[in-house]
């Protein structure tokens, strides 16, 4: 029993467990989270079986989960018609000039506000909430034609410069740097460090947990980016992954690919995301409980 004082207490104790109606309702709430899981879970198994069926079996009835026969040459009929390798080193590309412009900018931004007495601070926070509220459709078209002016279109700096500028990214970091003790910084400038140096060797190293979270959230953006790419990306061959899919599975533009090869295009899409964010996993709980300290 002494062990068991040190453990963590769930939302429910050992003696509320041993109430009937507890455990009805601790059932009833574990079989809707299955319940839930499963909706989430379903649609990714789906791809990832029809990835190995032929043809014919995806358009069996009544249908089937597993497949039948397990065919892995769909997944060398993928490299007949989508460059894969090409449009995902696009997409990483791309990814990486983001979280640059985002840490760099971005987190120099958000320390300024957190740190440093600049005029207006709390009017410059107040402006970057407020266009929170404004929907991003209605400043696509301002950026395009700023983006046309400067001569950007048709390359990534469309996609880095808007990745700069992210106000929800700058509050975020803002947000955690106000949890970090002024002393360290004082005790810095003390000993002769810069505004540079106390950022870089300092606020740095220890939002790590935030950045990967940010990173996270930039990368599932890039990924699943295809409107913006669309409008301001021409060369086919400068496509983010995205933007093939919605050309070659999605639009239906190009019809002699086979049901089952689309799926399994599907499918290698869907590793790279999973890998991040489990290489990421650790990061992203530690600054969830960080947050959730210092709220």
């Amino acid at each position: 029993m002494k062990g068991d004082s040190h453990q963590e207490r769930g939302i429910i104790s050992f003696h509320d467990f041993r109430r009937r109606r507890v455990k009805i309702g601790y059932g009833v709430m574990v079989v809707m989270l299955l319940a839930v899981a499963w909706t989430m879970i379903y649609p990714f198994l789906v791809t990832i079986f029809n990835a190995f069926k032929t043809k014919t079996d995806i358009y069996t009835f009544p249908p089937s989960l597993l497949p039948k026969d397990w065919v892995w040459t769909n997944f060398g009929e993928v490299l007949k018609y989508v460059d894969l390798g090409r449009h995902m080193t696009n997409t990483f590309l791309i990814f990486a000039g983001n979280m640059l412009f985002a840490v760099l900018f971005i987190g120099l931004a958000a320390f300024s506000l957190s740190h440093l007495k600049i005029p207006f601070r709390k009017g410059f926070t107040l402006f970057f909430m407020c266009t929170l509220m404004i929907p991003s459709a209605t400043y696509m078209i301002p950026n395009y034609l700023n983006l046309q002016s400067l001569g950007l279109l048709n390359s990534y700096w469309a996609f880095w410069l808007p990745a700069a500028a992210n106000a929800f990214w700058i509050l975020l970091l803002k947000s955690f740097f106000d949890g970090i003790h002024k002393e360290l910084f004082e005790a810095a400038r003390m000993d002769g460090a810069s505004e540079i140096r106390c950022f870089l060797q300092i606020a740095f190293p220890l939002s790590l947990p935030i950045i990967a979270t940010i990173l996270i959230f930039g990368f599932t953006q890039t990924w699943n980016e295809w409107y913006w790419a669309g409008v301001v990306i021409t060369s086919p061959e400068k496509y983010p992954i995205a933007s093939v899919i919605y050309k070659y599975v999605l639009s239906g533009e190009t019809n002699n690919i086979q049901e089952n090869v689309k799926f399994a295009i599907l499918t290698i899409v869907m590793i790279p995301p999973l890998m991040i964010f489990a290489f990421l996993q650790k990061y992203i709980i530690r600054g969830v409980n960080l947050s959730s300290v210092k709220g």
